[in-house]
């Protein structure tokens, strides 16, 4: 089946969500409005309709290979790459400065989902990019800017993350990996990096790893990690492409999910040591890899929201062709399409309000990442940096569980030809369980969540969401439709358990630290929910305004229609898992660890 990229529904939540109009406002996004949005998606569409898409199967059947030190990545991987790179789609929102186009997030966060839901293989590749710029945007010298940055924004090089070994897993502090300085102010690299995605591949001239390392005698632990800049091949004063460095390639994983994307396994400096390049100061390594890591976690949210949209196109496709049984109301005289049977029915809509729920949330903490970066009063910035850091490990971790759930609804649907891998439902599911796992797992999310962004500032920043999705109630609640008052109910229940979890977690993290983080991702998910539920319920508002002025009055139905659908069966949910945070920790750690 061809995917269809959801513009409409994205530009729903950029125009009237993220308040696209608004960010236009802001210094250095002044030509990014509303008509902007609309014919970079648009153009997005064609490009990830008609070219990423059709590898999609490909890259599944024929994933990437390695021999004798080289990846051939699959037929088709390495032209549609050209394409992507030649049409400026590597550099949608990175500075005009190095060559990008200096888009607000809002507008590149769209754009990511095409292009996941396209191809989740192939779209990992400049996922990691991005991180790589951002990083050297944000600490790497002016030298290392000049001969890097410009390259990696228009896509003619690629960028990599490097930082776990084969001991360290997610604990950086056991990372071996070392880095000798030398006397013109270089560095020999020496180790083993593991699970580095397009760590080697056929796609671009040269690939620019970002590597943790310790300096002999620096501290111990996560004190004493530094990050350089190990590129595959050295570069030349003049920028040409110089002798291979000393890093390579011994061998690629295999894997579940995303088998079109190379996996590696990187060694360093077996030949005299690989040439590497300090980013910012010494020690801080950690510090600056974090810059790649919170690019990438929301960036895997979204990537959970772009599969999730193309199980649900897939599903939808097979349940109005699939003719199997009667309607129970008699509807139709005979076997009927599966769509007609009320649990298929639940099952889609389940699958369509997780995706646009999650879509609307990423898209609005798109938004307030732009302006946290550009808005020109501080006390503005500082407030949008922390909504967005919030919702962060919302994005993340609840998007990707999410994903699951919606992937493998996708194969209940099919029924037993979803376990088929012919009919392609599974690759999905299969896909998508890496998104809970790679850039911190769904735990480390809620640990963040629980330690960093609600217990370190007393709850404020939760609190301070609260009150905003309060006043929403309050204009549910002037409405007179059954759908408003319906979702201001579950909203204002679900706030309430949100708020019962982020005292309990306030007072509580010192005395019972093992209770609280027993719960911590439970009250991700409640987080998540919630705050994909607010979004429904101001989709609902808008829908309703424009439902009354005759504006696509099927699109705005359907929205009407998804969001009392979230509300009364996934937003739900919320008080349960208040009771099973607040009330059932000392269930979790009950049992001695001999018990199990």
């Amino acid at each position: 089946m061809s995917y269809t990229a959801p513009v409409k529904d994205m530009l729903f939540d950029i125009e009237h969500l993220a308040g696209i109009e608004q960010i236009a406002q802001l210094p250095g996004f002044e030509e990014a409005g509303l008509e902007t949005a609309q014919a970079v998606l648009e153009e997005c569409a064609k490009f990830n309709e008609g070219v990423v898409a059709p590898l999609n199967v490909e890259g599944d059947r024929n994933p990437s290979s390695w021999k004798d030190g080289r990846v051939t990545t699959t037929p088709g991987f390495a032209a549609a790459y050209k394409q992507y790179a030649e049409g400026g789609w590597q550099g949608l929102q990175h500075p005009v400065d190095f060559g990008g186009q200096g888009l607000p997030k809002a507008i590149g966060a769209a754009c990511g989902e095409m292009l996941n839901s396209a191809n989740l293989s192939f779209a990992l590749c400049p996922l990691l990019t991005d991180g790589a710029i951002e990083a050297l945007l944000t600490a790497g010298s002016d030298d290392l800017k000049a001969v890097y940055l410009e390259k990696l924004v228009t896509g003619e090089w690629t960028g990599t993350m490097n930082l776990t070994e084969p001991q360290a897993g997610s604990d950086l502090a056991l990372v071996r990996s070392r880095a000798e300085p030398q006397p013109d102010g270089s560095y020999k690299v020496f180790g083993t990096k593991i699970f580095i995605t397009y760590g080697e591949h056929d796609m671009a001239d040269n690939i620019v790893h970002l590597v943790l390392a310790k300096i002999p005698g620096s501290p111990e632990g996560v004190k004493g990690i530094s990050l350089f800049v190990v590129p595959k091949f050295l570069v030349n004063k003049d920028g040409s492409l110089g002798a291979r460095n000393d890093v390579h390639c011994v061998s690629i994983e295999h894997k579940l999910g995303i088998k079109a994307s190379p996996t590696a396994v990187l060694q360093y400096g077996d030949n005299g040591g690989a040439v590497g390049y300090i980013v910012g100061e010494e020690n801080r390594g950690l510090e600056y890899m974090f810059i790649m890591m919170n690019a990438a976690r929301y960036a895997v949210g979204v990537q959970g929201i772009a599969v999730a949209e193309r199980a649900y196109q897939k599903a939808v496709a097979y349940a109005r062709d699939r003719v199997q049984s009667r309607p129970v109301d008699g509807s139709v005289s005979g076997p009927a399409p599966i769509i007609h049977h009320p649990d298929v029915r639940r099952m889609l809509m389940t699958m369509r309000a997780y995706t646009e729920g999650c879509r609307a949330m990423a898209s609005v903490a798109a938004a307030a990442y732009d302006a946290a970066h550009h808005h020109p009063d501080a006390a503005a910035r500082k407030q949008n940096q922390a909504f967005y850091e919030f919702l962060v490990p919302l994005v993340k971790g609840y998007s990707t569980e999410m994903s699951l759930e919606v992937t493998s609804l996708g194969v209940q649907v099919h029924g037993g030809m979803g376990f088929i891998e012919e009919t392609g439902a599974a690759q999905y599911y299969r896909d998508a369980k890496i998104l809970t796992i790679y850039e911190g797992t769904t735990a480390i999310q809620a640990n963040d969540l629980v330690g960093r962004k609600t217990a370190r500032d007393g709850g404020q920043t939760a609190q301070a969401i609260a009150a905003q999705i309060e006043k929403t109630e309050g204009e549910l609640a002037k409405r007179d439709s059954v759908a408003a008052r319906a979702v201001a109910k579950r909203l204002t229940a679900a706030r309430k358990a949100f708020l019962d979890v982020v005292a309990y977690v306030v007072q509580q993290g010192k005395a019972s630290p093992n209770a609280v983080f027993a719960g911590s991702v439970p009250y991700l998910m409640l987080a998540g929910n919630l705050v994909a539920g607010w979004q429904m319920a101001r989709a609902l508002l808008v829908a309703e305004d424009l439902l009354q002025k005759g504006q696509d009055a099927a699109f705005m139905r359907a929205k009407i229609a998804t969001a009392r659908f979230y509300a009364d069966h996934i937003l739900a949910k919320a008080p349960g898992m208040r009771d099973s945070i607040v009330e059932g920790a000392d269930s979790v750690t009950a049992l001695p660890l001999e018990a199990f």
